[in-house]
Formats: C-alpha cells, sequence, structure tokens
C-alpha cells in the first residue's frame, strides 16, 4: 500500500533531509515512525501527501507511482489519505459536525450521504452526542477525535499521523492509539510519526527510526514481553 524504494530527498547542497529510504507497508499494517528532531519524519510524510517531490527514487502509494505524478491529479491522490495533525487544525467557527463534513463538501458527495457519513464517523470516535457542539467546548482529546474523525470520514485506504498525541496525557494517548489500531483492524494502512517512545513501546508495533534522514531500525521494539 506504502512503498519507499531508495528514496532521498535533499533541499540543497547542504541539507539532504531523506538518504535512500526504503521500507513497505501493507493494506491494514499499523507502523511507527520515529526519531530526533530533524531526522526526516515530517518529510516523509511530505511526500506521501505529494506535498514534496523526492530527488531520487520512488514513492508508491496504492500502486500509484507518487514522483511523476501530474499536478491535476494531486486533490484526486490526496483523497485517499486520511491525515490527523497533532494540533487538531480544526475551525472553531463552525460546529464539530461541519468540521468532519468538509472533506465530503469538498469533493462534492450529495447532502444526504454528508449527513450519514459524518455521523457513522463521529459514532466510530464516540462522539456522536457532541456534533452541534463548538470544538471549543471539547477537551483536547475530544479535539483530537474530532481531527480523526475528518481523516476518516471518507474512508481512505491509507491514514497519516503526524505527532497525534503530542498534547495528550498518557491515558488520553492510549485510547487515541487503540483507534488507530481499530482502523488498521478493518485494512487501512497506518502510518504515525511520534516522538513517545514509551507509547510505542506499549504499542509493540512495526516501528521504522531515522536518524540524520537514514532508515536505521525497521522492526518491533524490545519489550520486556518478547525479549524470551
Amino acid at each position: 500500500m506504502i512503498e519507499f524504494r531508495q528514496v532521498t530527498k535533499r533541499y540543497d547542497s547542504d541539507h539532504t533531509a531523506l538518504r535512500q529510504v526504503n521500507f513497505a507497508l501493507n493494506r491494514g499494517e499499523l507502523a511507527f515512525l520515529t526519531g530526533h528532531s530533524g531526522a526526516g519524519k515530517s518529510t516523509l510524510l511530505k511526500l506521501l501527501m505529494v506535498m514534496e517531490r523526492p530527488s531520487a527514487g520512488e514513492v508508491w502509494v496504492g500502486g500509484q507511482l507518487l514522483n511523476s505524478l501530474p499536478r491535476r491529479q494531486i486533490p484526486y491522490i490526496r483523497r485517499h489519505i486520511g491525515v490527523v495533525f497533532q494540533n487538531h487544525q480544526l475551525l472553531f467557527d463552525r460546529t464539530v459536525f461541519d468540521n468532519v463534513a468538509m472533506p465530503l463538501q469538498v469533493i462534492g458527495v450529495a447532502p444526504g450521504d454528508i449527513g450519514r457519513r459524518v455521523r457513522a464517523a463521529l459514532d466510530k470516535v464516540g462522539l456522536l452526542s457532541k456534533e452541534k457542539m463548538n470544538p471549543l467546548q471539547l477537551s483536547g482529546g475530544e479535539q483530537q477525535r474530532v481531527g480523526i474523525a475528518r481523516a476518516v470520514v471518507n474512508k481512505p485506504p491509507v491514514l497519516l499521523a503526524d505527532e497525534p498525541t503530542g498534547n495528550l496525557d498518557p491515558e488520553l494517548s492510549a485510547d487515541i492509539m487503540n483507534l488507530f489500531g481499530q482502523f488498521s483492524q478493518v485494512g487501512v494502512t497506518v502510518l504515525i510519526a511520534s516522538h513517545d517512545i514509551t507509547l510505542i513501546n506499549d504499542m509493540n508495533r512495526r516501528t521504522l527510526r531515522l536518524d540524520q534522514g537514514q532508515l536505521v531500525a525497521d522492526g518491533r521494539p524490545r519489550t520486556e514481553a518478547n525479549r524470551g
């Protein structure tokens, strides 16, 4: 579903953000992307969102090569990729319902279908009863759940999350991660960029670790349960 083949991204002669990165994620796989600040995590996500193009190598999503994708096709590709941000990026002059409905409105979904799909997404994240509220009336964890509902309302096959628990306490962080796990169980490929090593170890999922733009580790963390 996601594949990087010898991907390098240079911004100028003095800064190479990614160096010959290779990995593949299957349909329904959940993996973490970690590394120090400046290791290349954000650049990798931007390549998947076609906000950047690789300097060398190939980036594939759902069988589509993104390198040479015509500009007019970028919006189509992005409809198939849900994105969750650390700071939610919600609109506070709109209700919870309207925030989640935005991706559907952009692509011209019929109003009757919008209502059904928005409520299904809100129900999935446990916020169906708060659809008429303003996001400012919600807790930080609830706001993040609205962001997740908005990311998945279009049922994308790929879900990217950039530090989605950075502003949450451990209990809320675990709840959010469990939601991502539920999405992977129904076939969504999930890639989560995170600094939270404790949470990553607790989840015991595949972890891709970047260091100075290079993929230096790819596997499950060594926890007490699997050290044997």
